[in-house]
């Protein structure tokens, strides 16, 4: 062990402890946990955060390490429960570090005397449970700024500088961070902003609180910031936040290469990258993403959950299990890894390995989604064709939920008779549930007047339609005015695409809502047959899904291009299935279902596979029961 002293300017000087290891981890996974002040002056209690925070910034961009930020280290308090976020960081935090795949810990204390900080920084191997390296540093005129980045370049050379030379701002930007009070913490940041207008940390922060409330504000603030000098990865984060949340994807993935260029070992870059090549439908630059994610936090549950999305998404079912698996493997008692390999194998058409997968979940936990994995398996079942078999499983899902005495088992129970193919049985069960209680429950009982208002304008009948409409906003609640509003929009008389837009611009004149507009209007285009346009307004928003789950989305965009006229395009995207809902039937889901096994048939039938073709068209017959829709075609004989 060798012991030796180093001097700089500041009057700061350090000394290394290191026992050196023959076997060095890959990457070095480091997280700096808070200090703790053992000065009298609580005055200075600060500091502790700031330490951390700044030794863990300026090694963001070493190419050897990792440095775990905050934020990601406190996002897994839900599961360790929360720690007084101000007390040291060897009893609050160590818990969290781990949980983060840290391999290497940093803990350290300091005290304010005499207008001089003295600090120390302890870097712990845990696997060893030993301390491979001490160093101490100390500046005069309390100057921590200097201390902490003389520690951070000890830890490595190429460690840069903190993006402030402000005390003032970091001050105010640490009590920000930990501060509870919504109020004191905003009022915090500004400070620190105010100090220092270049700082880009309190303005990332302080953007994200205000984004949920007031995105123009949040939008104004991010402006501010992106006007000013910065270093590139703060500017680059900065960039990606407003990027998001104008929706302007090509902006937001400029902003993700720079932040990955600056600080290549962020697993949060790579997260993001991957999560927008599966919205773009990009999925081996999601699957090499996802590895990035898992090449620095192997632990990281989320990436090994998405990696098997992304590789079935690419018809890479053996990557997709094996990823999922490992993730079985590490929550061994979770249902979700279950889940997800039912999801993954429903996607690849293997509807038997989806039933079986999805009910393993359920016993796993039978309160995972509410039992919904019971739900998911009937749709497995249902898709093959076995109705009653489907309907065994969708019994258990509505056991399950009488039990637990939900109000809307009944609802739920008429959505299936609904969806297996008994129309006519599943709209008076329906009618029958919203009757029964519109005095007692009504916003159950005006979900249910919507669901039948939809309904009525699916079996062409719009009068019938808009007087359930009516009947559901009578009785409407927070709780049921989406739907009602939807089934209001839906059941106005058919008209052309030039008509429909104004009435989207009047029922959606917010801009902020043109997602949600554009989606209804979608449906109002395709129960008119306003084939063309309904896929003008489809193509753009499957372009911007947050991920190709959203299936209902591909469906219908495949339903427009085919009776547009487009069965390539429509064959391209019915390749894969959609994964079903948890909570039963989605309302808008007769617009999809069976309608998706009709346009596999005709697909089918083009591409010169007729008893492809005869197989689905005769699933699509069974599953439409004894009343068509308004939209529905005879489905072909074939030879």
């Amino acid at each position: 062990m060798s012991c030796r002293p180093a001097v700089l300017a500041y009057c700061l000087f350090a000394v290394s402890c290191s026992r050196n290891s023959s076997q060095q981890p890959e990457l070095e996974r480091l997280a700096i946990l808070r200090f703790e002040n053992l000065s009298a002056d609580d005055n200075a209690d600060w500091m502790g955060r700031a330490f951390s925070q700044i030794i863990t910034r300026d090694l963001a961009g070493v190419r050897s390490l990792y440095a775990i930020p905050f934020e990601r280290l406190h996002s897994r308090e839900q599961a360790f429960g929360v720690r007084p976020v101000g007390a040291p960081g060897i009893s609050a935090e160590r818990s969290l570090a781990l949980a983060a795949g840290a391999n290497r810990l940093g803990y350290g204390e300091y005290s304010v005397r005499a207008g001089k900080v003295e600090v120390r920084l302890t870097i712990e191997d845990p696997d060893r449970q030993k301390i491979t390296q001490v160093f101490v540093a100390s500046a005069a005129g309390n100057d921590m700024l200097a201390a902490a980045d003389f520690l951070a370049r000890q830890i490595s050379a190429q460690a840069s500088a903190y993006p402030t030379r402000n005390q003032s701002a970091v001050e105010a930007y640490s009590k920000g961070m930990e501060s509870a009070n919504p109020a004191d913490r905003e009022r915090d940041l500004e400070t620190a902003i105010a100090a220092d207008p270049s700082f880009g940390p309190p303005y990332l922060l302080l953007a994200q609180l205000k984004a949920p409330q007031d995105r123009a504000a949040s939008l104004a603030l991010l402006d501010r910031a992106l006007s000013r000098k910065m270093p590139e990865l703060d500017h680059a984060r900065l960039a990606f936040v407003a990027a998001n949340l104008r929706g302007e994807s090509e902006a937001a993935r400029q902003a993700l290469s720079l932040w990955s260029r600056a600080n290549s070992n962020d697993p949060e870059v790579w997260a993001s990258i991957a999560a927008d090549a599966m919205a773009a439908r990009q999925y081996q630059q999601a699957i090499d993403a996802n590895r990035r994610v898992l090449a620095i936090e192997p632990l990281d549950l989320n990436a090994l959950n998405q990696l098997g999305y992304s590789a079935a998404y690419a018809g890479q079912l053996d990557a997709a299990m094996e990823a999922l698996q490992r993730y079985q493997s590490l929550r061994p008692g979770d249902a979700n890894p279950l889940d997800s390999m039912g999801d993954v194998n429903l996607i690849l058409g293997r509807l038997k390995e989806a039933e079986n997968f999805y009910l393993q979940a359920a016993k796993r936990d039978p309160s995972f989604l509410n039992g919904g994995d019971y739900s998911k398996a009937a749709m497995a079942r249902l898709m093959t064709g076995d109705v009653s078999g489907a309907d065994a499983l969708a019994k258990q899902f509505a056991d399950l939920r009488a039990s637990a005495k939900d109000v809307m088992t009944d609802f739920q129970e008429a959505e299936w008779s609904w969806i297996s193919g008994r129309r006519k049985v599943g709209f008076q069960q329906m009618q029958a549930f919203a009757q029964k209680l519109e005095s007692t429950v009504r916003p159950a009982s005006s979900q249910a007047y919507a669901q039948l208002a939809i309904w009525s304008v699916a079996l062409g009948d719009r009068a019938q339609g808009a007087q359930l409409a009516a009947r559901a906003t009578a009785l409407t609640t927070p709780a049921s005015a989406s739907l009602a509003a939807v089934a209001m929009f839906l059941a106005q008389p058919s008209a052309s695409e030039s008509v429909w837009d104004l009435r989207a611009d009047r029922a959606f004149p917010n801009p902020g809502q043109n997602r949600e507009k554009n989606i209804l209007l979608s449906y109002a285009l395709l129960s008119d047959k306003e084939f063309s346009a309904a896929a003008r307004t489809l193509a753009p928003l499957l372009a911007q899904a947050s991920a190709p789950g959203d299936g209902s989305l591909p469906v219908l965009l495949a339903w427009a291009d085919f009776e547009a006229g487009k069965p390539k395009e429509a064959a391209s995207l019915l390749r894969f299935n959609p994964i079903p809902s948890s909570s039963g039937v989605r309302p808008l889901n007769v617009f999809e279902f069976p309608n998706l096994f009709y346009l596999r048939g005709r697909i089918a039938a083009l591409a010169g596979n007729p008893e492809q073709a005869r197989s689905y068209d005769a699933l699509f017959r069974k599953l439409s029961g004894d009343e068509p829709l308004a939209w529905d075609k005879p489905a072909p004989s074939h030879p």
